[in-house]
């Protein structure tokens, strides 16, 4: 049962990914999770729905599309998470964010069923993390051809929302 769980350090994930894991400030990965959450849900239910269908630009994703490549991306990086944390040898496919959304059902979903999915997942990745074994924390594996510690797909799923909750807030919530 983790607590403070290190923030990973540059060889435990891709360069990619430290835009994401550099957002997280080090500390209980487990309660940032949680706390993060609950303020994403606050600010996703101050939006309506008509709001929910608005794209900064022409070509952007939707704020439904938004929310729906953070419930799918946060799926996958736990699915990784798990994985790795079972010393799973065997290298996993990156995913095409955009083939995702192009074939996913968010613009016919409400925001608000979009919304139970996404505290859903992050319950159900918490329980994944908080119930690891110590030593699974810093098991690695290998995932669109990048080498990638648990510890990291923690601090990456973290970093991944606050980075999508910023563009919320500065790219569609302007007005």
């Amino acid at each position: 049962m983790a607590t403070a769980i290190s923030k990973p350090v540059s060889g435990e994930y891709a360069p990619y990914y430290e835009k994401y894991v550099s957002l997280v400030r080090s500390g209980n990965i487990l309660e940032t999770l949680t706390a993060q959450v609950e303020k994403t849900e606050s600010v996703l239910r101050g939006i309506t729905e008509e709001q929910a269908g608005h794209r900064y630009e022409e070509g952007k994703w939707s704020v439904r599309e938004l929310l729906g490549h953070m419930i799918d991306a946060e799926r996958i990086f736990a699915y990784r998470a798990l994985r790795f944390s079972r010393n799973d040898e065997n290298a996993l496919p990156g995913f095409e964010q955009d083939h995702y959304i192009a074939n996913g059902p968010y613009e016919q979903c409400s925001l608000a069923v979009l919304i139970e999915e996404f505290v859903t997942v992050r319950d159900s990745t918490v329980c994944l993390f908080r119930n690891l074994q110590p030593e699974a924390w810093d098991r690695k594996g290998v995932a669109s051809d990048n080498v990638m510690s648990v510890r990291a797909l923690a601090y990456a799923i973290a970093g991944h929302e606050l980075h999508h909750v910023a563009i919320l807030r500065e790219r569609y919530l302007l007005s």
